[in-house]
């Protein structure tokens, strides 16, 4: 009798050990991840589990593998997120709605193997948001956990509503325009690359009311709209519903000239969290995202006593009369915008052209991969390199020499001594603080330049701090890397890449 039905054959045990060692190749070829992505936003909180099929790209052991295939296989209900007062965030709530979602789901945390937890707009500014996230990170599984800051939002919200996807497709600039319930989030996407973000301090929840019309709910940014109007509102007031549609309607005006006028009105200006995003002339397409979005495109009809509703359709109003220069196209997702993008699991391998300074420095664990935009494929500007090096740091809420990173960069010709140079010159130039701390620096390049950078970095520059320069690993932003021990004695180390994962 033969299991499974299957046909039969008769192997001899040459052919059996050559089958198994396909199979083993096979496999090692070929992996299967589970994956979670946990979003506790101003307003909503949520749970979403991926499966991911990832495909070792090339023949070469050392080749990185690369997601092939990602099916999302539970989403949890969106839960208003549980706040204790106007400073802490719920985590005994929270942590029972991510437990619930694991239930549902059929996941043990022990069968996570990868993930994410992003803390978004207005749930940053709880004391415990920081906490609370590393918390379940600890406990969820492997993740990478990532507090994203208002333009770190921005670019997640562009990638998960498919303006970056749209704007490669269609070879366009787009703009997302993500509104959650404390911020509102502005992202150019062209041909595939997003050149601007910016954050505005308007939402769909800055006011809560409760069934009797009192405000249970006042943000600071609810606040500051009210009085624009005129008005001076306290927790505990009563208003009318009236009042919250004209509050919605300058809100949706207000949101729409902040995008698209320049240069933004004056009254306007105070209530940009960041600086006024650039690149909007000439766009091609808008598309809306977030909880707001999902009332926009008019999936979504209820109320939930605050603004959302009545700010969604109030700016599909505006789209319908013809207000915006250009046509508004549909989103992938609005309201999960930020959280689609689970995350990635890959391994890469450096080689034993290192440059560890100190054992001592390894194992580190979750550093943030920033990959500047710069090209290293002709002659290098320090000045400019180091400006590059300074607006990743902001593009991604970073205070450079406060916080751990690696730094990502492709390059392209020959080691010259002068390129090299350069190279080294604008790095210095573009870690200051980093350098006077005596932060750890971290470099990682494809080209196989790593040991004579970190020898000029250390003992012909002189520096104090702890340098690691890695070479032979291709690293994107969105990366998080864990680098391992050196093994010896063929002096490698392990780097395992975990990616937030957005389908292009």
């Amino acid at each position: 009798m033969h299991e499974w039905g299957g046909p039969h054959s008769h192997y001899g045990e040459d052919d059996e050990a050559e089958n198994l060692r396909d199979s083993i190749l096979w496999q090692m070829d070929h992996l299967t991840l589970n994956s979670v992505g946990i979003d506790i936003g101003s307003a909503g909180t949520q749970v979403i589990f991926s499966r991911l099929q990832l495909e070792r790209m090339g023949e070469d052991l050392t080749s990185r593998y690369t997601v092939t295939e990602r099916q999302t296989v539970f989403r949890s209900e969106v839960h208003l997120t549980p706040y204790v007062d106007e400073t802490r965030i719920d985590e005994h709530r929270v942590g029972e709605i991510v437990a619930h979602a694991y239930a549902r789901a059929g996941i043990r945390p022990e069968e996570v193997h990868t993930g994410a937890v992003i803390l978004t707009g207005e749930a940053i500014r709880r004391e415990n948001a920081q906490a609370l996230g590393e918390v379940l990170a600890h406990q969820g599984g492997e993740f990478v956990c990532a507090t994203a800051g208002h333009n770190m939002e921005a670019l997640l919200a562009a990638y998960g509503s498919g303006a970056v996807k749209a704007s490669v497709r269609q070879g366009a600039r787009v703009l997302n325009i993500d509104i959650g319930g404390g911020t509102t989030k502005f992202a150019v996407a062209d041909r595939g690359r997003v050149i601007s973000t910016g954050a505005f301090y308007m939402g769909g929840r800055l006011v809560v009311v409760d069934e009797e019309g009192r405000i249970v709910r006042l943000d600071p940014g609810g606040q500051a709209v009210a009085r624009a109007l005129g008005w001076s509102w306290q927790i505990g007031q009563q208003v009318s519903r009236e009042d919250l549609r004209q509050l919605a309607d300058w809100m949706a005006e207000a949101i729409l000239t902040a995008a698209l006028s320049r240069p933004v009105p004056p009254e306007l200006r105070p209530f940009f969290l960041t600086p006024v995003v650039e690149g909007v002339e000439g766009v091609d397409a808008v598309i809306f995202s977030g909880g707001v979005g999902e009332y926009v495109y008019g999936h979504e009809r209820r109320w939930f006593n605050d603004l959302g509703l009545d700010l969604g359709q109030a700016l599909a109003r505006r789209v319908q009369a013809g207000a915006l220069p250009c046509p508004v196209w549909p989103s992938d997702e609005c309201i999960r915008a930020t959280v689609v993008g689970a995350s990635e699991y890959s391994v890469q391998v450096s080689g034993n052209t290192i440059y560890i300074s100190d054992s001592r420095l390894l194992p580190m664990r979750n550093l943030q991969v920033l990959r500047p935009d710069y090209e290293l494929t002709g002659p290098i500007e320090p000045d400019a390199l180091a400006s590059a090096i300074a607006e990743h740091f902001r593009r991604f809420d970073l205070v450079e020499g406060e916080a751990d990173v690696a730094l990502a960069f492709r390059w392209g010709g020959d080691p010259e001594y002068g390129r090299v140079e350069a190279f080294l010159e604008g790095l210095i130039r573009g870690l200051p603080n980093t350098i006077r701390r005596r932060r750890p620096i971290v470099v990682v390049v494809d080209g196989d330049i790593a040991r004579t950078v970190g020898s000029e970095l250390k003992e012909a520059r002189r520096l104090e701090n702890p340098i690691a320069v890695i070479d032979g690993i291709s690293l994107q932003d969105f990366d998080y890397i864990d680098i391992g021990r050196k093994l010896e004695p063929a002096e490698i180390v392990p780097v395992t890449i975990k990616s937030l994962i957005f389908q292009l």
